[in-house]
């Protein structure tokens, strides 16, 4: 089963500095029929104006991985953390029993962000923050597990959660086929592109929550860019 959320449809606020589109109920926009998608429970995509950007503020028991688009994000946490992640990689923070962070776009140009939230596996524990670089280049023609919550996913940026996250990038008509087990809960987002996955039209800043789909053909409609969650 693939339900696509046309990014038209998708919640949206605008706060001047920050315009945001939300897959899933967050902040001001609630939906109690699209409060996540198994242990996935925030998706936004984000666009972050020059100099500006998220003043520190807390979190607890949540696994958040930013997705860098375009542009570059500054990060700096209460641990000492400090860290500048550009286009295309990923920096993940595991806020376990408390963290404060702020997120600054200080680049001359917008900033434009997936920023992912998947519950962990068990609350608690010291807060950890970690970014990696992952060249497009390693991963053209087939997904790339960028975080992940699984000991075999060695090269991965790890999570404390029942999930990976995954991305590639697919010149047109090329696939990558992908094959979870039944009862996982799958997001796939082009962030620039169109593609189908199971014959699917999926375009760029679309959703597509995907269930109960024994393998996945993803191929592209033209050249794209895109990041797959798989989470319990």
């Amino acid at each position: 089963m693939i339900e696509l959320r046309p990014f038209a449809k998708l919640g949206s606020a605008d706060h001047g500095w920050l315009k945001a589109k939300h897959h899933f109920s967050f902040a001001s926009y609630h939906d109690p029929d699209n409060t996540g998608h198994g242990s996935l429970r925030v998706w936004n995509d984000d666009e972050i104006a020059p100099n500006t950007g998220f003043p520190a503020h807390p979190h607890a028991n949540m696994e958040i991985i930013t997705y860098v688009r375009e542009g570059a994000i500054t990060h700096q946490d209460s641990l000492g953390n400090k860290g500048r992640t550009e286009a295309g990689d990923v920096q993940v923070m595991s806020a376990g029993s408390g963290i404060r962070h702020a997120e600054y776009n200080l680049e001359p140009i917008k900033t434009r962000i997936f920023q992912i939230w998947i519950e962990p596996t068990t609350k608690g524990g010291q807060p950890t923050w970690g970014a990696k670089p992952f060249p497009k280049s390693d991963r053209s023609g087939k997904l790339v597990t960028l975080a992940s919550g699984f000991a075999e996913d060695e090269e991965a940026l790890p999570i404390r959660a029942d999930a990976r996250v995954l991305a590639t990038t697919l010149k047109a008509g090329e696939s990558a086929q992908y094959a979870p087990t039944r009862s996982r809960h799958l997001y796939l987002v082009p962030a620039t592109g169109s593609i189908e996955v199971n014959g699917v039209k999926v375009n760029a800043r679309d959703g597509a929550a995907i269930q109960n789909e024994q393998n996945l053909t993803i191929t592209a409609l033209e050249d794209s860019e895109l990041v797959l969650v798989d989470a319990a």
